[in-house]
């Protein structure tokens, strides 16, 4: 009994019950009301604790929103600051360019020319331009570079000269490999080239041309709405992971929704412009090696939007521009999690947009934890069963060669196994990038619970039958 009421509050606790939002087609133009509309009920079937979108159009915002709720209960509003993670590299590449139209940063230009104190221990290093960086071509890679001692830099100045025992994965230009460090050199360029820190000239030259006041690269100036981590269904609201976020140009922008839309109207070619048409082209514009532009990238599965996603360990965020129809679309989330929803309600704005009917957003983390809350309750019982029974076991086994009983027990041991590469498994799924102990404990929280009481639900296990194995042979 006592089971079936843990099942059924685990059920509860995901939130199963809601469904995924399903909304049909508008007959007319795309209007705040529907907008308005899909957005409670995303925020109702996906679960998230909170979320903020804007939609734009031309040369107006259509609609922008706060949905949810902010560490305290605060409601969360357009105006609510969240950290936009990866978006930031699409101010980083226009930071460049606003230069690059100046002629202060030459764009085929080495990097090494123009900015002192950079240096790798690999010669190709030297030939690496900024265009490079902006497409993410450089060969600079996670693997290559040491990315725990550049966590620890005070200032991008000091991060640069952190890259002097770093190489190259391939030649300079020839392969796509997307790597935070590309922009955050593109950001001490802009520092060097301008006289200004990053955060100022972002501030002077795209935040305040474009009226947005809400926004920095600094949380000294903006302070972020706290985020969550969802830990089987209960969000858990949590600090940011430390990691050279201020001044970044990888992922250090803190906007709000209300802002976003003046960024995406910028970018789609209307109102207020810091680029010259060409510029904003040129950002736009994939590489000759990957379809990835600078800061942003034709979506796969429908080319003619540009996008850009971004994620941190307690935020999830999505950015779209259709400039064949002049909208712009940004959703925010202060949540991070196995399942990134804020891609999905995107897809479903875009629909909207086309007269279409979205796809049913929410369900997949509910789902996925479920899933991942089963196994681990699976786990632990096994564990308690073959605590329980470790003594029968090795009665059984007492006569048998330790090779065999060694063979026995090796299903057992692979959790243990699987786990102390933990780390090393996710960086390889996630193509490369370098991934942590601690942050395995954030966004992949219940994964990594689940595999944690999996592990020593084995471990204990296979020890408790060798002690009694041991203690029956001595015996014997």
């Amino acid at each position: 009994m006592l089971r079936l009421l843990s099942v059924v509050a685990l059920v509860a606790g995901l939130g199963l019950a809601a469904l995924p939002v399903s909304q049909a087609a508008p007959t007319g133009p795309l209007t705040p009301a529907v907008i308005d509309d899909y957005l409670e009920a995303a925020l109702d079937s996906t679960g998230l604790p909170g979320l903020s979108a804007v939609v734009t159009h031309g040369d107006r915002i259509v609609h922008a929103g706060g949905y949810g709720h902010e560490s305290g209960g605060r409601p969360v509003t357009a105006d609510t600051p969240m950290r936009v993670a990866s978006l930031s590299k699409s101010f980083t590449a226009t930071a460049v360019m606003i230069l690059v139209d100046e002629g202060r940063i030459s764009l085929d230009g080495t990097v090494s020319e123009q900015l002192p104190g950079f240096t790798t221990a690999d010669a190709r290093g030297a030939a690496v331009t900024v265009r490079q960086l902006l497409n993410q071509t450089s060969g600079l890679t996670d693997p290559t570079v040491d990315i725990g001692r550049l966590q620890e830099a005070a200032s991008l100045e000091d991060y640069v000269s952190r890259l002097n025992t770093a190489t190259l994965a391939s030649e300079p230009g020839t392969r796509f490999k997307y790597c935070n460090v590309n922009y955050n050199l593109a950001a001490r360029l802009v520092e060097v080239a301008s006289g200004l820190s990053f955060g100022a000239f972002l501030a002077q030259r795209v935040f305040e041309p474009l009226g947005m006041t809400r926004s920095a690269v600094n949380d000294q100036n903006i302070a972020p709405a706290e985020g969550y981590n969802s830990i089987f269904g209960a969000w858990v609201s949590r600090p940011e992971l430390p990691g050279f976020l201020d001044d970044s140009g990888s992922g250090g922008v803190i906007t709000s929704a209300a802002d976003m839309g003046k960024w995406l109207i910028s970018h789609n070619g209307g109102g207020r412009q810091v680029l010259s048409p060409a510029a904003l082209a040129t950002t736009h514009a994939s590489s000759p090696v990957d379809k990835y532009a600078m800061g942003w990238a034709p979506e796969d599965a429908d080319p003619a939007l540009l996008v850009h996603s971004g994620n941190l360990f307690t935020y999830t965020a999505f950015q779209a521009i259709d400039p064949a129809t002049g909208y712009g679309f940004a959703v925010f989330a202060n949540s991070a999690a196995l399942h990134d929803d804020t891609y999905d309600i995107v897809n479903g704005l875009v629909a909207l947009s086309r007269g279409q009917a979205p796809a049913e957003v929410g369900g997949d983390r509910q789902i996925f934890e479920l899933v991942l809350a089963l196994i681990a309750f699976g786990a632990v019982g096994l564990g308690i069963l073959g605590a329980l029974r470790s003594r029968r076991w090795a009665h059984r086994h007492a006569r048998r060669a330790w090779w065999r009983v060694a063979l026995r027990l090796t299903p057992l041991a692979l959790p243990v196994m699987l786990f102390a590469a933990y780390p090393q498994i996710i960086s390889a799924i996630t193509g490369g990038r370098t991934v942590t102990w601690s942050q395995l404990t954030y966004f992949a929280a219940p994964l990594s619970i689940t595999l944690l009481l999996t592990t020593a639900a084995g471990a204990s296990t296979v020890a408790l039958r060798m002690i009694r194995l041991r203690s029956v042979r001595s015996t014997g």
